[in-house]
């Protein structure tokens, strides 16, 4: 039986991730309180985030920028797109 979250990002009962997606207080708050569908949109967010601003993710600021995403994404009001950002065209 998969262990089960109520998903802050969906707002209801669904799967939960099989462990903390990383180490400390938001991992943990994450693997409480966001579904494994919730954390595969942010993966997606999160790889657009690193190419548009071309980030070096051996910078340890690279890091401290992502993690503010991601609770700006999970927990307030959704993480902002980058300015220039252009969505490719759908298929």
């Amino acid at each position: 039986m998969p262990r089960m979250v109520h998903c802050v990002k969906f707002n209801r009962e669904m799967e939960g991730l099989d462990e903390p997606p990383q180490p400390g207080e938001l991992g943990q708050r994450i693997y409480e309180h966001v579904s494994k569908e919730a954390f595969k949109i942010w993966i997606q967010r999160q790889i657009m985030i690193i190419n548009e601003y071309r980030m070096n993710l051996a910078d340890p600021n690279a890091g401290k920028f992502l993690d503010q995403a991601m609770e700006e994404f999970f927990f307030g009001e959704g993480a902002a797109l980058p300015p220039d950002f252009v969505p490719p065209p759908k298929k």
